[in-house]
């Protein structure tokens, strides 16, 4: 399904002045992954994934738009839609300058408005749409720069990357002062990192080989293949069957080898109890993580497994609210790998302070990818990060997944086993139009035939 909101025509007599946006178009767009069982786990068994997709345009004459979603595994993606048209009439006719020239500004304009923020306050669908509107803006204004997201990010100051950032119900853990500090840190090395990261790239590791609901010939071939490609960490769908757990771990060691890295990912499956008992039983292989072991919601519960299971680390964030949720995560101890996600959040602004949290308590990010677009957009994110803010590449892997790459107009390239970085101006989350046509549901001609 797709809707277009725009500006009521003007009068002839009307003398431009400023660019406006003057349309908020939007898709639900979705994609039968689960009929090869592509993203299965042990909480989500037959996933769709999909995307509430806008696209922002103005009356600019160089007819640039600024593209962004939020994720989703199908059913609801129709709520996020509307949840994102909701917006339009508060960004239907803004300044673009206005807009884009003050970003810190706007993304406190949308996250809090106090009609919208009662439906949070600063979660779920709402928050998530706002994400995409900030993401498409972000998109929009590397355009207009010429540059990709992540080299428009960190060719800025320590003090305008900061006037980014929300610090309210921060500051008992970052201050303004801390995180200025990072970033003024990172200055020195920023141009020698930039260069680096275009010579060889950014590590990344595969979840492709590991999802629930493939067979274990699949997973065997999966594992050589990912090894082959480059791959130094692949991951592994576990918490429905613990036998089966075991059977498929021993698989894939068997097939990579003891210097390939396996992680495990429980999709929030386990309580507390259950989650040290079952990690305990999987540890034998050498894990490099164990991944939302229990609800993204307890915070205490994590720190708990985080505790008893050392020294196998705790790797939480994908279903993570907001900032403020990090960072109580980290005060408490409860993980050892921070996982961003691009559209959980509200956008490009709450990511960078995560990242700047992130930093202040020395834990690596490997983001969340495993999804539409995931890995298009969350690698600027990452790259930024590594010229700017952390300047390490310590202990970090942007997540790699094998699906529907071929839909976006500026396509993640690997090489090696890393991501390459992006040269394209933008954000990276803009799909082609046949694409968002193809798969906009119900009716569209990807979904001919296909059971909802």
């Amino acid at each position: 399904m797709t809707r277009l909101i725009t500006c009521l025509d003007e009068p002839e007599s009307y003398e431009r002045v400023q660019v406006r946006i003057t349309s908020v178009r939007t898709w639900d767009v979705r994609f039968p992954t689960s009929r090869e069982l592509d993203g299965s786990d042990a909480m989500n068994p037959d996933p769709d994934y999909s995307a509430a997709y806008v696209e922002l345009r103005t009356d600019s004459d160089d007819q640039l738009t600024g593209c962004g979603f939020v994720f989703t595994i199908g059913r609801g993606n129709d709520v996020e839609v509307a949840a994102i048209e909701a917006l339009a009439p508060m960004i239907l006719g803004q300044d673009v300058d206005a807009l884009l020239g003050d970003m810190g500004t706007t993304w406190r304009w949308l996250v809090h408005d106090s009609q919208l923020r009662w439906l949070g306050p600063e979660k779920g669908v709402m928050h998530m749409a706002i994400g995409a509107v900030i993401n498409a803006m972000w998109d929009l204004k590397a355009k207009r720069s010429g540059l990709p997201l992540w080299q428009l990010l960190a060719q800025m100051t320590p003090e305008e990357i900061v006037d980014l950032v929300d610090l309210r119900y921060l500051t008992d853990a970052l201050t303004r002062d801390e995180a200025l500090a990072i970033l003024r840190a990172g200055v020195d090395g920023r141009e020698q990192r930039q260069r680096a990261l275009l010579t060889e790239g950014y590590p990344a590791y595969t979840t492709t080989p590991g999802w629930l609901g493939y067979d274990d010939a699949k997973l065997e071939r999966l594992c050589r293949e990912a090894v082959s490609d480059g791959f130094t960490q692949i991951k592994l769908k576990v918490g429905a069957n613990l036998d089966d757990d075991i059977r498929r771990l021993q698989i894939a060691r068997d097939t990579v080898g003891p210097n390939i890295a396996i992680a495990v990912d429980a999709n929030q499956r386990w309580d507390v109890e259950e989650a040290v008992r079952w990690v305990a039983k999987l540890s034998r292989f050498d894990l490099a993580w164990v991944e939302e072991p229990t609800s993204p919601d307890d915070i205490l519960g994590h720190a708990e497994i985080a505790r008893r299971i050392h020294p196998v680390p705790v790797a939480t964030g994908e279903h993570v609210a907001n900032r403020v949720i990090f960072k109580q995560m980290l005060q408490a101890g409860a993980l050892s790998v921070l996982q961003i996600d691009a559209s959980r959040v509200a956008g490009v602004n709450e990511n960078i302070a995560i990242l700047l949290l992130a930093a202040k308590f020395g834990v690596p990010v490997c983001p969340h990818a495993g999804g539409v677009g995931l890995c298009e957009a969350v690698q600027h994110l990452s790259m930024f990060d590594y010229v700017a803010v952390s300047g390490s590449l310590s202990g970090r892997r942007i997540e790699y997944v094998d699906h529907l790459h071929e839909h976006f107009i500026t396509p993640i390239q690997l090489r090696g086993g890393r991501f390459q970085a992006p040269l394209a101006a933008g954000a990276g989350m803009e799909m082609f139009e046949g694409s968002l046509s193809r798969f906009s549901y119900p009716n569209g001609a990807g979904w001919s035939g296909v059971p909802t």
